[in-house]
């Protein structure tokens, strides 16, 4: 299980949350919580409403739309955001490829810091667009 001040500590390391002060970070690791999983272990459904994103302590995730592959996430990557911005329903299955620690932070919780602290809309913005930037360029090289 991990403190409070090894939450602080990771979330540090995550891009989401990198520009956030120390103080802040505290209250965000607060209200986090940690999950351990197995290989294998499912923790996001496609089709499902999203309630919570996910930052990925140790391990990895591996994402699948329809059953196929489409990427693996590792440490310090966060998964699930999409669905709690939009409120619309999980675009793809995620499941622990190996053993694999989470923190999960709820949607109410997200809404409630995104309002006091806009530089995390900023962040996750970054996060996306890298995202979008990394797509569009695997689709130009096809």
């Amino acid at each position: 299980m991990l403190s409070t001040v090894e939450k602080v500590l990771f979330l540090k390391t995550v891009d989401l949350f990198s520009a956030i002060p120390g103080s802040d970070l505290t209250h965000i690791a607060g209200v986090t919580e940690e999950e351990d999983l197995l290989d294998g272990d499912q923790f996001i459904q496609q089709g499902e409403t999203g309630d919570s994103l996910f930052l990925i302590v140790e391990g990895e995730v591996e994402i699948k739309v329809g059953g196929t592959a489409v990427a693996t996430l590792g440490e310090r990557q966060v998964v699930g955001e999409m669905s709690i911005l939009d409120s619309e329903t999980r675009s793809a299955d995620c499941f622990a490829k190996g053993p694999t620690t989470l923190l999960k932070l709820r949607k109410g919780e997200f809404d409630d810091i995104m309002a006091e602290k806009p530089e995390i809309a900023r962040g996750i913005l970054k996060v996306l667009t890298g995202r979008l930037r990394k797509k569009n360029a695997e689709v130009s090289q096809d």
